[in-house]
């Protein structure tokens, strides 16, 4: 009876591939990858010659008789295209299926991407919640944030560039400025680490063309946190009015941060006016 290995990969620099890594993906009598092209670049640079065999989204269940066949034989490799396998990819079911079919599934570990963005994020990190690709579609999208706008974990994401400033505008809409730290190609020769209030990461990233994958962590609510003075608060409006944001907008963004109510902050708007 075969063990299942579930093989962590680099997430930009080669070097951090270990070398546990490479002797059990040279011992393994297959490979299952979610990616066969982008993973057999990875396995050429290190000398693997192991069968390589695709594993994704959507062949997932056709593909689990040739692996479970293969851990029948002997130890068997699930690796995806970079970082953790079974974080955020079909790795689950391969998982469950060679666990119920009772082979062993043991663990290589390595980089990830979101334990790597929360370490070096400057927020807490005793408590945090993974939250992976938020959804595509706005509406969507804005009720997954809600529904985790009351929680004190530290949150994380992923996201693409092609939708991080819509991405970090409803954060700021349904969390308030909160602190965050913005990972982007991490271990890659552009690597950036952007830290700071969500209404500056919103206009740091729609400045420029948005390039590489996006892990996002976002401090998480807290909890009776001391109310904004008046003159703070104002002065938050103000900034927030020089970016040329709407009452509502500002009201909503403000409100958790600061510890006034949304109809308190939209009030003082009208008012200042």
């Amino acid at each position: 009876m075969g063990t299942l290995y579930l093989v962590a990969t680099p997430i930009g620099n080669l070097e951090d591939m270990s070398p546990r890594a490479v002797r059990i993906l040279r011992e393994a009598r297959l490979i299952a990858a979610e990616d066969t092209r982008h993973s057999g670049k990875l396995l050429k640079h290190f000398g693997i010659q192991t069968e390589l065999t695709s594993y994704f989204e959507h062949n997932k269940m056709g593909k689990l008789d040739k692996i479970l066949a293969a851990l029948a034989e002997g130890d068997a490799a699930l690796i995806s295209d970079a970082g953790t396998p079974a974080i955020n990819d079909p790795g689950y079911e391969l998982v469950r299926a060679a666990l119920n079919a009772g082979f062993d599934v043991r663990p290589i570990p390595g980089p990830s991407a979101p334990l790597a963005a929360l370490a070096v994020s400057g927020l807490p990190t005793d408590s945090f919640l993974y939250l992976g690709y938020l959804p595509h579609k706005t509406n969507e999208r804005k009720k997954v944030i809600r529904e985790v706008a009351s929680l004190r974990y530290t949150l994380i994401f992923l996201e693409s560039p092609h939708r991080i400033s819509d991405a970090l505008q409803d954060l700021l809409n349904e969390l308030g400025d909160r602190q965050i730290c913005v990972a982007r190609e991490m271990t890659k020769m552009f690597e950036e680490y952007w830290r700071g209030p969500l209404s500056g990461a919103l206009i740091h990233f729609s400045a420029q063309p948005a390039r590489g994958e996006f892990t996002l962590v976002v401090h998480g609510q807290i909890g009776g946190a001391e109310k904004w003075s008046a003159e703070d608060l104002l002065s938050a409006i103000q900034r927030e009015q020089n970016a040329k944001k709407s009452a509502r907008d500002i009201s909503t963004a403000l409100a958790s941060a600061s510890g006034w109510s949304k109809k308190e902050i939209y009030t003082l708007i009208v008012q200042k006016k």
